[in-house]
């Protein structure tokens, strides 16, 4: 534990010493600053208080629909979410869903104990991932019911090295744990857990939610009017390379291009590269002209997943980097979906593949290749979305199994 508490220090010491250049190192450390002041303002003694913590935005969309639930069945509890990313917290720090939303304070031994004082938690729910030392070995030592949702392990994780005695010790933290597969159960057993229940992944549910409540955005209307759209979301600078090459030999079909980061200098090349004409969404307003413009550059955040209730296809970014993003919230529009060769560790994208529901593709000419015959046979095209639908609907149900288990 020494070395893990140093390199824990030395972390937080580095992320401060990047921010002096890197804005998000710096909300990183800002942003923790008077966190246990605000806490004793905001908390109080007598609130029952279940804790949430998770990672960033998407495994906070993991969480949310367990967060919801809990509102409408146990309103006598506070949610309190803490997540480790700004680019969660920046995003959803005013979610009106949780009663609490704060930094997690650096896994410190200090930090930990007064962190969980203030808190005072009846229950903690980790999210997928997120194993810091010190807060469960606390949590465990103070009792604490401390579940995690929708985790995956693998043959490779620390867990199931001969180096990671303290990690296998911090699973014992764990009243249960809820995998999203065998594979996952299976290893735990391996190494003596079988506090273990198989419930999938809670964000199946949320993109049902989002499915059901998808709303009308009249700049997408008015902007698509009588065109077929492909929508792609969450890009990086190697994916729109591809699809600005796409874009440019399919002059009858409009797109929407939404960058994962709003760095001007991409979203000028986009606009610059395409030859039917591009516009910012943020710079469109009720009388804007849109004509034969071809492409919408989705320059804000919040409402991707309704944008993709108007599309035929979609691309999902991220591929071509350290992985790729959400792929569920395409799907459950009905939506064929491509991405970039780096997806291996997302287990829906693998699902998606096996199924013929989505496709790999790395290069501009793969991309082409996928495209042509979902825009050329409708047939095919239904055949490919059934697919991709069907899958979402048939891995709903783990928000329920999870509600179940904790609360019963």
């Amino acid at each position: 534990m020494i070395l893990y508490n140093i390199c824990i220090a030395l972390y937080s010491c580095i992320v401060s010493l990047v921010g002096l250049w890197n804005k998000k190192a710096k909300q990183w450390s800002q942003g923790r600053k008077g966190i246990f002041s605000s806490m004793q303002k905001h908390i109080h003694a007598n609130d029952r208080v279940i804790w949430i913590h998770v990672a960033s935005l998407g495994e906070f969309e993991q969480g949310r629909p367990i967060i919801e639930q809990i509102k409408r069945e146990h309103q006598d509890y506070k949610i309190l979410v803490t997540f480790f990313s700004p680019s969660g917290y920046e995003i959803r720090k005013n979610y009106n869903g949780a009663d609490y939303i704060y930094y997690l304070p650096i896994d410190t031994p200090g930090n930990v104990r007064r962190f969980l004082d203030i808190a005072h938690p009846e229950i903690a729910i980790f999210v997928k991932y997120e194993f810091w030392l010190n807060y469960l070995f606390e949590l465990k030592r103070r009792q604490i019911r401390t579940f995690i949702i929708s985790t995956i392990f693998r043959p490779k994780s620390i867990f199931f090295s001969w180096y990671g005695t303290l990690w296998r010790r911090a699973l014992e933290s764990f009243e249960l744990m809820f995998v999203q597969n065998q594979e996952s159960k299976e290893l735990l057993h391996g190494i003596g857990f079988d506090n273990v229940m198989i419930a999938g992944d809670t964000r199946f549910d949320r993109v049902a939610e989002l499915a059901q409540a998808a709303k009308k955005i009249e700049i997408i209307e008015r902007f698509k009017a009588e065109s077929d759209l492909f929508v792609a979301g969450s890009t990086w600078a190697p994916d729109e390379d591809i699809l600005i090459e796409l874009i440019n030999e399919n002059p009858s079909i409009k797109f929407v291009v939404a960058p994962h980061e709003m760095d001007e200098g991409r979203i000028a090349k986009i606009i610059n590269s395409t030859k039917g004409g591009a516009v910012r969404y943020t710079q469109c307003n009720a009388t804007t002209d849109f004509g034969s413009t071809q492409v919408l550059v989705l320059d804000t955040i919040g409402i991707l997943s309704s944008v993709y209730s108007y599309a035929k296809w979609s691309y999902i970014g991220g591929g071509f980097g350290v992985g790729i993003h959400n792929t569920l919230e395409a799907a459950t529009f009905a939506l064929p979906i491509a991405f970039g060769p780096n997806y291996h560790k997302f287990k829906e994208a693998r699902d998606m593949i096996a199924l013929g529901a989505a496709t790999k593709v790395e290069s501009a000419k793969d991309l082409q290749e996928w495209f042509n015959p979902l825009r050329d046979d409708s047939a095919y095209l239904k055949q490919i979305s059934d697919k991709a639908k069907n899958y979402t609907i048939a891995n709903q149900g783990a928000t329920s199994l999870i509600m179940k288990a904790i609360f019963n």
